[in-house]
């Protein structure tokens, strides 16, 4: 036969009124906890959304891009360069100034230089093509000899014509005149003449033949 030994009643009771007081103790000890955790999280969530404006928080993932920037530095200016450049510049102008001269050259329609003879030919023949012996002169039975000065540029365009001997007729030197100005313009310079201008004498010679009885 066990024996057992067994606290008074009035003993058990108070043990157990004092467990039940610790538990209640203990529970009562972790709701203030569990509370202030939760407004915690409540306050950090309410801050973070506050904030992502300020702090720029990105809450999407986007394409990360990359970007190249180049800096241009202008160089150093040095005085004695600059100076340099001045006087560059100002030895120009007074190049520019300067007009350059022109080349030119003097024949007649009748020429025997080998680099004019075959261009002259041609001039000849074009004005041979508008010369004509004015009736009137021909009614008066005028005759004479006159010579004209006239200037080509490289396009075969006239920019200078005159008399240089006169006829003692204007109706003849004038003829001659016209012949000349109506034959123009004439061919381009070929490449072989290399001057700007080319002068050409032309001879004019009016006379009346006699008719045989």
């Amino acid at each position: 036969m066990s024996l057992v030994k067994r606290p008074p009643k009035g003993l058990q009771s108070d043990s157990m009124v004092a467990l039940s007081r610790k538990k209640r103790m203990k529970s009562s000890g972790q709701k203030p906890v569990k509370i202030c955790l939760a407004l915690s999280f409540l306050f950090h969530a309410v801050m973070v959304f506050a904030l992502k404006d300020v702090f720029l928080l990105e809450w999407a993932p986007r394409d990360l891009r990359t970007y190249t920037v180049e800096l241009v530095r202008p160089p150093l200016e040095d005085p004695n360069l600059r100076d340099t450049q001045r006087t560059e510049v100002s030895e120009i102008k007074e190049e520019k100034v300067t007009p350059p001269e022109e080349s030119q050259d003097t024949i007649s329609l009748n020429t025997s230089d080998k680099r004019y003879v075959s261009y002259a030919r041609v001039i000849k023949e074009r004005i041979l093509a508008h010369w004509r012996y004015p009736t009137e002169a021909k009614s008066a039975f005028l005759q004479g000899r006159l010579r004209v000065l006239f200037s080509l540029n490289r396009r075969g365009d006239i920019i200078d014509i005159r008399v240089l001997r006169a006829s003692g007729h204007d109706v003849l030197d004038q003829e001659a005149v016209r012949a000349v100005s109506t034959a123009a313009p004439f061919p381009p310079f070929p490449r072989h003449i290399t001057v700007s201008r080319l002068n050409i004498n032309a001879d004019f010679e009016y006379r009346l033949k006699r008719k045989r009885p």
